[in-house]
């Protein structure tokens, strides 16, 4: 297993982490995607630890909290050291009864929630502390207080944003810089070699402000697993069956398959393990998270780890699962190209 920084901060985490979604299984939605129970958890996490792993994510809303209470269990049952691990969750989806404040990012639901997540894992500090979604009823600045105020009092490390527009986080960037506030350090976002929207706008914006990329849902719900064909037919117990998330332009998705089931031929490998060996030689990636129902499966996902795609090879892939020209980069790419080409006319060189 090989370890990344954490965006700018000093802190390492494996390049796979353990996601959580499937513990569980309390609540209508959350049974469609899991419902493994104290014991399964532990084998998964006892193996992924294993096998070199030191992250793990979770979320309070993930089976409506029953997820952060499996995992602090097993912490526990496995006499796991708490400095040999980073954990992560989330505050922003309704909880508890569902009380008109019991959600969103105000101050109000932030300062309750992570005492309730701090219990659920029993634990007396949450590595990284992620808002799960905007809020357009909170000013930014208010929920960027808060969040300051629980890493002042040692509450969380780190925080950290998921499922936000470039413009949001580059305005919660500046909103820290300017009151002096703890800034986000990561964005957990959807990144597949089928949807690789986010390298438009927000994948520049994470490099140029050095802020770490974890990936959820990196099979895209187990499309990519190699478990589907264009026929329409799956190999049944997938997840993708009954819930069909997140949304996928299914004959890009199609085209993808083929030509990873080509590469995992030559590699011996799964094309579940081409799907995410890509994903890991994103320059912008930090950790790509992983979930699983047994260990069987979680096995084959670590794999990925030592799967090394030649320069042919990830150019076949970038070139059958590339984004369509859209404004304005395609304007900005022929403007930039230009600019590049009198400079080097001029005795410039470039790395």
């Amino acid at each position: 297993m090989r370890y990344r920084k954490f965006g700018r901060t000093g802190l390492f985490v494996s390049e796979l982490c353990l996601g959580t979604m499937t513990f569980g299984g309390r609540g209508e939605m959350w049974q469609k995607i899991g419902n493994l129970d104290q014991r399964e958890a532990e084998a998964l996490i006892g193996h992924a630890i294993d096998a070199g792993i030191n992250f793990i994510d979770t979320a309070n809303v993930y089976s409506e909290g029953r997820s952060e209470e499996i995992t602090g269990q097993a912490l526990k049952n496995l006499k796991i050291p708490r400095e040999n691990v980073v954990i992560a969750t989330k505050v922003y989806g309704q909880t508890g009864t569902g009380a008109l404040n019991s959600r969103g990012l105000s101050r109000h639901h932030i300062l309750d929630a992570v005492k309730d997540s701090l219990r659920r894992l029993q634990l007396d500090h949450i590595d990284l502390y992620q808002v799960h979604g905007f809020d357009p009823h909170t000013p930014i600045d208010e929920t960027l207080h808060a969040l300051d105020t629980l890493v002042r009092h040692g509450h969380v490390r780190y925080i950290g944003v998921s499922n936000w527009a470039a413009w949001q986080i580059m305005k919660a960037l500046g909103t820290a810089q300017r009151l002096g506030l703890a800034r986000f350090e990561s964005l957990q976002a959807y990144y597949t070699i089928a949807g690789r929207d986010i390298e438009r706008e927000i994948v520049p914006m994470l490099q140029s402000e050095q802020v770490g990329l974890m990936v959820w849902s990196p099979l895209a719900g187990g499309l990519l697993s190699g478990k589907f064909s264009r026929d329409g037919t799956a190999e049944q117990g997938s997840r993708r069956v009954d819930f069909d998330f997140p949304p996928v332009q299914r004959e890009r998705a199609y085209d993808c398959i083929d030509a990873m089931r080509e590469i995992a031929g030559r590699h011996q490998a799964s094309v579940a393990q081409v799907a995410l060996a890509w994903l890991l030689h994103q320059k912008a990636v930090t950790s790509v998270i992983v979930g699983a129902k047994r260990v069987e499966q979680l096995r084959d996902n670590i794999a990925a780890s030592a799967l090394v795609l030649s320069a042919e090879e990830l150019a076949a892939l970038d070139a059958v699962s590339a984004l369509p020209p859209e404004y304005p980069g395609w304007m900005l790419t022929r403007q930039g190209g230009g600019q590049q080409t009198l400079l080097r006319e001029a005795g410039v060189v470039f790395d």
